[in-house]
Order: C-alpha cells, then sequence, then structure tokens
C-alpha cells in the first residue's frame, strides 16, 4: 500500500499516558490500547469521553494493521467496533484507504455469516423515522426493502473509529442488485448511511491476518474457547466460535443460551437425544459453493425442522440443516429434505417481487412453491443465531422452472432473510464428507426440485389411470371362485350354494385357495399400504 497523504499523529492517553496514534486527519475518535478508554480528538487535543468494554476474543482472522485491495485501492484496518441485539453479535472493521489526497472510510462487517464492505456516504433527504419490516423503500436513488429493525448495543470498541462508538438503532435494507443499505441512528447527531456489497475475505489480498496454529487448516483451526458450566447438568461447554449465540450440551443435549463476556450461562431448554445425524458435527467436506472452487466446510451445527400444518388433514414435512463453517468464506446450509439435497447461503441483497406472487434475482424468474410456517423440532452444536426449541419462522420457497435454482424467504421476529442455493446429488454429499454409511439413506429424488408445471396435465391423466387400474386389481383380488356362480346362478343357486361349502371346509372346490387367506390380504408378517 502506498504512504497515506496524512502523517500519523500520536498523542499521549489523557487517562493513563500511554501514546494513542491516529493514521488519519478525519478520525475524531480511539480507543485507548491500554486503559481501554474511549477518547475524542479535537484538534491536537484527547478527551476521554468513556470507557469500552474489554474486546471478547473472536477468533476472525482479522485484527488491527491488516491490510488488503479492493477496487484496486489499499486499505488498512484501523479500528474495530463490536456490536450485538437479539439477532446476535457481529464486528464491523473500521477501514482507511488510500486515495492519493483524498481518504476514504469503509467498514468490512460480518452480515448473517458472510463478510460485507461498506462506504459512508452522504445523504440528501431524510429517511423515514420508523421504517416497517418487509415494506418498499425509496431511499439514495435506489429501490430497497427493508431487512431488519434492530435495536444494536455497543459491546466493546478498540482502535481508531471516524466517531465515538455508540448504541442505536439500525435498519438493514437490501435491493436486486445485491447491495446492503445501512441507516444508524445513534443518540446523537443525524443518521450514518452506507452501502456495500458482499465481498469474500480470500479476494481482498489480506496481509497481516492472525494465524492459526501450524498444520491446522482454516476450517479445521481448534479454537481456544471459552468455558462454561451447562445450567442444566453441569457439564463442560466450550464453544469454539464467538459468534456462537446457542448451542447443545454434548452431555444432557439441553439447548443453552450463551451469555457475553464471562458471565454464566443461565438460559436452558431440555430436549431428547434424538438420532444422530447423518454428517457428525465436526466432519470437514469439501465441497464448492456457488461456481467457486472447493473449500474446506466444516459442520458446526445441525437442526432439524418441520412445517406446521394448517389444516389437521395437511401432511407434514420433516427436514435438517447443517449449518458449515469455513474462516474465510463464512457460514453456508447443506440442506437435507425427502425431495433432495441443496446447498445453500443468505443473500446480501434481496430479489424483486414479480407477478403472480413470484420474484426475480440475479435475471431469473422464480416461482413460489410453498408458504408455510416452521418450527425448530431438535438442535445439536453451535450456531451464529440464538436458536431455541419450537422456534417459528414464516417462510416462503421460490424455484426457477428448470429446478436448478433456489430461493427461500424467512421472516422472524425484527428481520427478513433471504437465501438463495441449488440441489446438490446426494453422492457428492457423501464423498464430500467421507461417509461410509449406506447409501439408502443419501438417495433423495433431486428431480423432484424441477418445477413440473407443464407436466402437470399429463401427471393428472396418469395419476387418474394408475387410480381406476388399482381399483380394478382390488377388486379381482377381493373376488373369489364362487363369485362367477352367484353372478351367472344367482346367490340362492344349488351351484352356489355348493360353491361356498366347499370352500369353508378348505377343499380346495373349483379351484379355491386352500389356506391362509382371504380377500388378497395376509393374516400375519408385513403391511398391505
Amino acid at each position: 500500500m502506498a504512504e497515506p497523504a496524512q502523517r500519523r499523529w500520536r498523542a499521549a492517553c489523557p487517562n493513563c499516558g500511554a501514546p494513542v496514534e491516529f493514521a488519519s486527519a478525519g478520525s475524531a475518535s480511539a480507543v485507548c490500547s491500554f486503559c481501554r478508554s474511549t477518547l475524542l480528538r479535537d484538534g491536537d487535543t484527547l478527551s476521554r469521553i468513556g470507557q469500552s468494554a474489554e474486546i471478547f476474543d473472536d477468533y476472525s482472522p482479522l485484527q488491527l494493521g491488516a491490510t488488503g485491495r479492493w477496487m484496486g485501492q489499499g486499505f488498512a484496518v484501523v479500528g474495530r467496533v463490536q456490536r450485538g441485539s437479539e439477532l446476535g453479535n457481529w464486528n464491523e472493521w473500521h477501514l482507511l484507504f488510500d486515495a492519493g489526497e483524498r481518504e476514504r472510510f469503509g467498514w468490512l462487517s460480518e452480515d448473517n455469516g458472510q463478510f460485507v464492505l461498506s462506504l459512508e456516504a452522504p445523504l440528501a433527504e431524510t429517511p423515514p423515522a420508523e421504517p416497517q419490516l418487509g415494506a418498499p423503500l425509496t431511499l439514495a436513488g435506489q429501490r430497497w426493502q427493508v431487512a431488519a429493525v434492530v435495536q444494536a448495543a455497543l459491546r466493546a470498541a478498540e482502535g481508531e473509529l471516524p466517531r465515538p462508538p455508540q448504541a442505536g438503532r439500525v435498519v438493514e435494507l437490501r435491493n436486486s442488485q445485491g447491495e446492503v443499505g445501512s441507516l444508524e441512528y445513534g443518540e446523537r447527531g443525524p443518521p450514518v448511511w452506507s452501502v456495500g456489497r458482499s465481498v469474500q475475505l480470500a479476494d481482498l489480498a489480506l496481509q497481516g491476518l492472525r494465524v492459526t496454529a501450524e498444520g491446522e487448516s482454516v476450517a479445521e483451526a481448534k479454537f481456544k474457547g471459552r468455558s462454561l458450566a451447562c445450567p442444566n447438568c453441569g457439564a463442560p461447554l466450550e464453544p469454539k466460535l464467538a459468534q456462537t449465540r446457542s448451542m447443545t450440551c454434548g452431555q444432557c443435549q439441553a439447548v443453552v443460551d450463551l451469555p457475553e463476556g464471562d458471565a454464566k450461562a443461565m438460559g436452558f431448554t431440555a430436549q431428547e437425544r434424538g438420532l444422530p445425524p447423518l454428517i457428525p458435527l465436526g466432519r470437514v467436506g469439501m465441497l464448492a459453493l456457488d461456481g467457486d472452487k472447493l473449500q474446506a466446510w466444516q459442520v458446526v451445527g445441525y437442526q432439524e425442522r418441520c412445517d406446521i400444518p394448517e389444516d389437521a388433514d395437511d401432511e407434514q414435512s420433516f427436514w435438517r440443516e447443517y449449518l458449515l463453517f469455513n474462516r474465510m468464506a463464512g457460514f453456508a446450509f447443506l440442506v437435507d429434505t425427502r425431495e433432495g439435497w441443496s446447498i445453500v447461503r443468505t443473500l446480501t441483497g434481496a430479489p424483486t417481487p414479480a407477478r403472480d406472487a413470484g420474484v426475480t434475482w440475479q435475471n431469473r424468474p422464480y416461482t413460489q412453491r410453498w408458504v408455510y410456517q416452521a418450527k425448530t423440532t431438535h438442535v445439536l452444536g453451535e450456531f451464529y443465531w440464538p436458536v431455541r426449541l419450537g422456534d417459528e419462522v414464516r417462510i416462503a420457497d421460490f424455484i426457477t422452472r428448470d429446478g436448478k435454482y433456489l430461493l427461500s424467504r424467512e421472516q422472524q421476529g425484527p428481520e427478513v432473510t433471504w437465501s438463495g442455493g441449488s440441489p446438490v446429488p446426494a453422492d457428492v454429499v457423501q464423498k464430500a464428507f467421507n461417509l461410509t454409511a449406506p447409501s439408502a439413506p443419501f438417495a433423495r429424488d433431486a428431480s423432484a426440485f424441477k418445477n413440473n408445471s407443464g407436466t402437470l396435465l399429463r401427471n393428472i391423466i396418469i395419476g387418474l389411470f394408475l387410480i381406476v387400474l388399482l381399483f380394478a386389481l382390488l377388486r379381482a383380488c377381493s373376488r373369489d371362485e364362487c363369485d362367477r356362480y352367484r353372478d351367472s346362478f344367482g346367490v340362492n343357486s344349488t351351484e352356489y350354494q355348493q360353491c361356498r361349502s366347499s370352500a369353508r371346509s378348505g377343499g380346495g372346490y373349483y379351484g379355491g385357495s386352500s389356506g391362509g387367506s382371504y380377500g388378497g390380504y395376509s393374516s400375519g408378517g408385513g403391511g398391505h399400504k
């Protein structure tokens, strides 16, 4: 990275006397690395305005001093803010871009398991005071959808920042160009507006990252997490990811809510032991997502979910979701349904609504398949959002006509989340995770994902034909040899009465069966569904 236009400025912390350094003349605040004082810069003067909590270790590969490049410009990581809400905790890394005579600020933030790089921008108009979740909104010349409205708490901060860190309301917007807009309503001053896009850490040419132990892959790194006691049975809980908001106790299977910092784990929900997942927790597999190259993904969480039938006659469906983690790529989901396997990731943007309840995303039209309420029935492992048994979400599923691409919209509490992906063959899943179990559990019919509306009439005709054939076979099976005499001579005829008498005696008269069953149903062993 080229030498910045502004020389570094250094002053002593007014609280402890330790040196505090600023890389930019535009930075208005910093956190002393020695005494954690929050400092406000006014020209060449520093004043203490508060105290920042200790940064909790999140095992992120980023750290202060790391450098990289984005869209041809170099940047340095000079600060960090840790925020949290009911949706989870996240980092916002403050980036200082070197653009010659003109400096620019940016933020590299965590977004539903992904990473978004945003730039702050002036906002000419006044944003609405109370944006409504899920509603459309026009702002800064763009059409957006309101994706989240949350109260974001300030957990901690470090390094150099463009303004003093503060808590406040955050409104998240998304659009069809894959952008995410953010309005931060702080306790002081006008809202701060920024716009960003999804990025991969591997594409930022990052240097100076935190290094894992020698011999460990990025996905397999065994992080030394904090140790807590399960509030149900007392067994040790050792979360490996600081993003983890809830996890399952390996001893009693209780679902435990994890606290901040060093507080004790208090809340938990007991659950019965279920069948083990097909892919064991901790297993690492090589998968290619979104057309990218193969990457190592580790199974860190597992949940079973089901739909909630709206009518007593509706059939209930169950499915399984594996939460995958890669230290550089974030999180993804491997979903196992009765229709097949699929790999999905959360979207940065939001699809555009279309006619007939469909949507358009990346120039592809999607048809709505189902809209339903779903709940969580069993969980294992760790999750970056608070997972609880019985959690209910409203889901709408969409699919392209050829069945190659899937979209899903989930709404829970103050957030709407879109995810997208595609089906994956069962043998690819087995090979990726080196599974030696029998192939039967993995043999899902991937063709069921196809949108077969064009063949609906043909399927109806075939179905009616099969129903007629089934009734004919059942009737044939239910008739015995005496029925032809009844039909020809009548129920009181000698011929029919002799046939019935012989059949009851087991004599096999007129070719009757010699025993065991009647009417086509076996009297023992096996079903006849």
